[in-house]
């Protein structure tokens, strides 16, 4: 199995990265290889979720064989974890990025579903790898999904409470609002996905719609 070594991320402790040597297969730079598993494996947990994939359709979709994925990353949960980190460390900067300006309540939520979508747009289904509660509790696939998925939660809830404007909500206020938005991002997504053809810039602006609907329907109340 490959050694593991930590790469500290904005607000999140450590994420465990598989070792990459230069070596290939078949005259395919390592690295090179490993991000089309990568690939091919995001896709697939991000369909079927950690239960539902299988190793020897990654394999098919990369071009390699199972034993070839299995000398890379050790194990499904290998595989998994790297996807999920992978995914974490795409996301988690921007949104940072976003969270950190000061353009009030509308404006940092648009922000932060730009960066959202601008990072997802290459593999839209990190979003579903990420949020899959599928892997066994207790296990290293689980821990590395949760991880991901509270430090993402964290990025909210400190948005939230540090807009001026929503300085009234309480405590529990801000922890509602927070899963709001997480399942508000996740439909979102979710949409984006049964409708691939949709580009990031087409998603970010039907958000700003959609948003703008809203608030004009609470503006009438």
């Amino acid at each position: 199995m490959n050694h593991l070594t930590a790469q500290p991320l904005p607000d999140w402790d450590t994420v465990i990265v598989t070792d990459i040597g230069a070596a290939g297969s078949k005259g395919v730079p390592r690295a090179q290889r490993e991000q089309q598993i990568l690939d091919a494996a995001a896709d697939e947990f991000g369909r079927y979720g950690y239960a539902g994939a299988a190793l020897s359709a990654i394999a098919s979709a990369a071009g390699v064989s199972k034993q070839l994925v299995l000398s890379y990353f050790g194990s499904k949960d290998g595989l998994y974890v790297a996807c999920v980190e992978r995914a974490g460390r795409n996301l988690i900067v921007p949104i940072e990025q976003a969270i950190s300006g000061e353009r009030g309540p509308i404006g940092t939520a648009d922000d932060t579903l730009a960066a959202i979508f601008t990072a997802l747009e290459p593999r839209p289904h990190d979003w579903n790898v990420i949020n899959d509660r599928t892997p066994p509790t207790g296990g290293r696939a689980h821990a590395a999904a949760r991880g991901v998925r509270t430090a993402i939660a964290g990025q909210a809830a400190r948005g939230i409470a540090g807009l001026s404007e929503l300085d009234y909500l309480k405590p529990e206020d801000v922890s509602l609002l927070t899963d709001v938005w997480m399942s508000t991002v996740t439909a979102l997504v979710r949409w984006w996905l049964r409708h691939p053809e949709q580009p990031a810039a087409e998603m970010i602006q039907r958000s700003r719609r959609i948003f703008a609907a809203l608030n004009m329907i609470d503006n009438e109340k």
